[in-house]
């Protein structure tokens, strides 16, 4: 039980990764505070399958990309739990469109949420960990902040948006003994990727892959968790891609 004593709060906490992370952390002994924004059942859900377990979990709605709601959640969690030593910026969305001809609102709305929630909830912990000197907060980003895919310029500009964040945050909190890190997550099976899977199961995506799977919400987690524990201590400011090889290759890796 490596997080023992710890409180943890996951925005985006009642499905896919968020979920997965809240699982994990709990499992590792954390209490854990499960963010959503309008899909109550399911964060219940979570809660309930922490607590069935023996853990202690609580759900909060808030909508991270408003300011005010990020410090309510903060505050909420803190009260409903005694405490709050880990944030996990899981909280995001995708509007997949070509540049030249995609909705500017849904261009800005996937900035707002995937980039101006990280934001809004760091600043939100960032005074109770540098009094307490002692946090941990860690980014959920994407391979597609270190590259291009066909559709999604804005989601990969806000997670390249959030992997820079997360090198200045790391530095300007370091001297409070606050880490923060990211985790670059590759092609996840989660219903974030499921227009990808329509034509063919995914089979034409794994084929370019070097382990020829998508990772699990629940391998992500395994790393969120290491990130969060007292074993990656003297990591901050990385970015720990979890892609199966993905982003580390040239091309698609093999011969045609």
């Amino acid at each position: 039980m490596t997080l023992e004593g710890r409180v943890a709060l996951v925005t985006g906490g009642s499905r896919g990764i968020g979920r997965a992370v809240a699982v994990r952390l709990a499992a590792d002994g954390a209490a854990v505070a499960v963010n959503y924004r309008s899909r109550k059942d399911e964060a219940e859900r979570t809660v309930e399958e922490i607590t069935s377990r023996g853990g202690r979990a609580v759900a909060v709605r808030a909508d991270v990309a408003d300011a005010d709601e990020a410090a309510r959640l903060v505050r909420e969690t803190m009260a409903g739990l005694g405490g709050l030593h880990i944030l996990v910026n899981n909280a995001g969305v995708a509007r997949d469109g070509l540049v030249h001809d995609q909705d500017p609102e849904d261009w800005w709305e996937v900035l707002k949420v995937n980039v101006g929630g990280v934001y809004h909830c760091t600043r939100a912990v960032a005074g109770h960990f540098m009094s307490q000197r002692d946090g941990n907060i860690v980014n959920i980003s994407s391979v597609m902040g270190e590259g291009g895919w066909i559709g999604q310029s804005n989601y990969s500009a806000s997670k390249g948006a959030v992997n820079a964040f997360t090198r200045a945050a790391a530095i300007e909190l370091s001297r409070f003994e606050v880490r923060v890190n990211a985790v670059l997550a590759g092609f996840t099976a989660t219903e974030l990727i499921g227009g990808l899977l329509e034509k063919d199961g995914g089979r034409a995506i794994k084929r370019q892959l070097p382990l020829r799977e998508f990772a699990t919400p629940e391998q992500v987690a395994g790393a969120v968790s290491f990130l969060a524990g007292p074993d990656s201590s003297y990591v901050t400011g990385e970015l720990l891609r979890v892609d199966g090889g993905w982003a580390g290759q040239l091309g698609t890796g093999r011969p045609k």
